[in-house]
């Protein structure tokens, strides 16, 4: 069975920023992960990608800020999109974006 696209989006926040969004439901987790969907969240500031939460074969749920990566503790697709929101603003407030 192959994945299903649930969602795949690009918003546009500012003239030089957007976020890309997308996720599929797999039939089977992707190892170590232990939930049915495969994501890509991203935050894109200048043309470079600031913020990036992911779940990848071998390294399960994670987030990339900057060059540091770091583990998420996966709950639910509502709460992702929370934190990666909440972790979008907290970028551009740190960096002077509003």
């Amino acid at each position: 069975m192959k994945a299903v696209a649930l969602i795949r989006r690009r918003v546009v926040l500012a003239a030089d920023a957007f976020v890309e969004i997308a996720v599929w439901r797999v039939h089977e987790p992707v190892p170590p992960s232990s939930h049915e969907f495969k994501y890509r969240l991203a935050y894109v500031v200048a043309g470079e990608c600031v913020l990036i939460y992911d779940n990848e074969r071998g390294k399960g749920d994670h987030r990339h800020v900057g060059a540091g990566e770091s583990p998420y503790e996966f709950s639910t697709a509502d709460q992702l999109m929370a934190d990666f929101n909440a972790d979008v603003t907290r970028w551009n407030d740190e960096h002077g974006r509003s």
